[in-house]
């Protein structure tokens, strides 16, 4: 999917499964907040040997790390800017190995997660589960990982604070389908070919289980929900997103 700054193409995984149960945390002096937790996400192991993708090495990792929160910043810089609001940047995008080595309003981040912590502006990853799921799933995983996580921090800035945590995670995935859509269209990220059939089948897999109550803290959608945010915001950038 991305070609950010003439890298080479790469391609956008099928595999978005993978970003299930992105973790999302509040601060936890905010309405409706709660402490963040470890989140399973379901990353399979692969034999060794090269990426169809090329994606396999910690460089192209870390690499794509930062290319997915300059665009990142760049696309909100731009929204903000053609609204007159003044943007500011994610203070930090922090990497971390060992549960609680990083903590949020004093509370540890879990391994197997990723999260947008407000108390501190920053996103968290647990470096490790992150580049077993990018070796596995390809580049896209970042960007779309970074576009999730980056949603919340704009939800923030613009004092969104829904009722329930389904509503804030559907808007944050209407908004990570905007981003990713509209840099496409201003020729940041390109597509190959059938990645948007890919990508809309792997979030087919994306969803709460069955029978978890919407209402529930921490809920983020059944998979045709997510599926429905994601793809009305990458087809029709952030209008339907109700920012």
């Amino acid at each position: 999917m991305p070609v950010p700054n003439g890298r080479r193409p790469v391609m956008l995984a099928a595999v978005i499964a993978a970003l299930v149960g992105l973790g999302c945390v509040a601060a936890p002096d905010q309405p409706g907040a709660a402490p963040p937790a470890p989140v399973e996400t379901p990353v399979t192991s692969k034999a060794a040997g090269p990426d169809e993708d090329g994606t396999d090495s910690p460089e192209e990792f870390k690499a794509d790390i930062g290319d997915a929160t300059e665009i990142a910043e760049a696309y909100w810089s731009g929204v903000f800017k053609a609204s007159n609001l003044e943007f500011r940047p994610v203070r930090e995008v922090i990497a971390y190995e060992r549960e609680g080595e990083v903590d949020c309003g004093g509370q540890p981040l879990g391994l197997n997660n990723a999260a947008y912590c407000s108390d501190g502006d920053f996103i968290a990853y647990d470096v490790n589960w992150a580049f077993a799921a990018f070796q596995q799933v390809g580049d896209a995983f970042i960007f779309y990982l970074l576009g999730h996580e980056y949603a919340h921090a704009i939800q923030l800035r613009l004092g969104i604070q829904k009722q329930f945590t389904i509503q804030q995670e559907l808007q944050a995935d209407c908004m990570a389908g905007a981003y990713i859509g509209d840099m496409e269209r201003q020729k940041r990220l390109s597509l190959q070919k059938d990645d948007t059939a890919e990508l809309a089948a792997g979030l087919e897999a994306v969803g709460d289980d069955p029978g978890q109550p919407w209402f529930a803290e921490g809920a983020h959608g059944t998979a045709k929900q997510r599926t429905a945010s994601f793809v009305k915001g990458y087809r029709d950038s952030l209008d339907p997103c109700d920012l």
